[in-house]
């Protein structure tokens, strides 16, 4: 668990110094998942966004998971509405073996950006398709704040 909470945030900070123009923002995430949640704009209309967290669909697992987002209208000057594409990973220790869910992504989401104040507040719906160890429709749902550097 460590590890992997060490190597998402060197990804996370590798990616934002290779943009270090672009805006990067760190916060949380409540929902499905539970925990940290990161968003590095690419322009004014695409972003990648990621988070790490706990799942706790049917049980208690790790969930990490990274989109690419496109903000397909404005609802208002503060408030784009976007859809994305991308992947999960979920995996859940059991005694010696490990069970992992491999998945598609699809967020749909709207975010509030107050053009005062270096943050934002999201809330989205994903519908997901588990690829394995079986194949699965099924939903997640997150809302969170997250504050950005630049």
């Amino acid at each position: 668990m460590k590890k992997l909470l060490i190597l998402f945030f060197l990804l996370v900070v590798c990616a934002a110094s290779s943009y270090s123009q672009s805006k990067f923002g760190l916060g949380i995430i409540l929902g499905e998942p539970t925990g940290l949640s990161a968003k590095l704009y690419l322009d004014n209309t695409s972003s990648v966004d990621a988070a790490i967290g706990w799942s706790n669909y049917r049980y208690s697992a790790m969930h990490i998971h990274a989109d690419y987002l496109y903000n397909i209208t404005k609802l208002s000057s503060e408030v784009p509405l976007y859809v994305g594409i991308g992947g999960r990973i979920k995996i859940k220790k059991i005694e010696k073996n490990q069970d992992t869910k491999l998945a598609v992504r699809i967020p749909v989401g709207i975010t509030y950006e107050p053009t005062s104040k270096p943050i934002d507040l999201f809330i989205e719906i994903v519908p997901m398709m588990d690829l394995t160890p079986s194949t699965e429709f099924i939903w997640n749902a997150g809302a969170g704040i997250r504050y950005y550097f630049n």
